[in-house]
This record gives C-alpha cells, structure tokens and sequence, in this order.
C-alpha cells in the first residue's frame, strides 16, 4: 500500500551516492513507543520531503522537510556531483549524544524515536514529533 501511495503522488525515492544499497525508506516508532510507522525520502517536481506513514497507513500521511533537491547536491570527486540527504531512525541515544556534543535545542524527554534528516557528511538535523507536532532537534555537525 505504501508503494502504490508514493507511485500515485508521482514519488521517487532518492539514493545519495555514498551508499550503493537501496535506502531513503525507514520504519520506526516515530509517534509513539509500539506504534510502527513508515517514513520515507519522496522527490517530485525537483524538491524532496519526507512522508510520514502512521501505522504503515497510505491513508494517514504527514509530510515534513521540504527542500529543493538542488540544495543537496554535491562534487563526490572524479568530476561527479551527487545527491546527498538521506534519512535514518534516531534513536534516543543519538538525540542525546548529539545535544551533548554540538548543543542546540534542549531536547524534551525521548519517548521514541525521532527522524534524522542528513545532508550526507556535512550535517543533520532529527525530527522529532511530541504533542501533535514537529520539533527539529540538533543532529551532527
């Protein structure tokens, strides 16, 4: 259901160019603790977001992140530019690791996991949903 969702919202799913293995399509418990949800790396129309599944649910999406795919490219040597964002799960160990280390946002209490949003080694940036919500926290620098 969730590929028909993205083929029918005209979705590809982008692939930097630092990991040869299909990603940009992650599952974690992004609204709560037990509740598996979908997120995933959507580019159309030259601009990537990021759809949030709830419940694996092509009928319950949320769409954060929305940036021009320009932003993210990059000269990966030899002459080729790249595409670089990708996303991953970040947990709570991660979102603390992080505000330790670079600061930013004081984080609220991390119930369950957040989103991290990269620009491939350059930095990130985690979303984080609490109380209906969106918070961006500080990811690595």
């Amino acid at each position: 259901p969730v590929a028909r969702s993205l083929a029918r919202r005209g979705c590809t799913v982008p692939q930097a160019f630092h990991e040869p293995s299909p990603h940009n399509v992650i599952s974690g418990e992004f609204a709560r603790r037990g509740q598996t949800d979908w997120a995933v790396l959507c580019s159309r129309g030259r601009a990537s977001s990021i759809l949030i599944f709830w419940r694996g649910s092509p009928n319950s999406v949320s769409e954060i992140g929305k940036a021009a795919d320009a932003g993210f490219l990059q000269d990966v040597g030899g002459g080729r530019i790249g595409f670089s964002r990708a996303i991953g799960v970040a947990d709570r160990k991660r979102i603390l690791a992080c505000y330790r280390e670079y600061g930013g946002r004081r984080p609220p209490p991390i119930t369950h996991h957040g989103i991290d949003d990269a620009y491939v080694e350059k930095a990130s940036s985690v979303h984080y949903f609490r109380r209906g919500r969106w918070l961006e926290l500080q990811g690595a620098d």
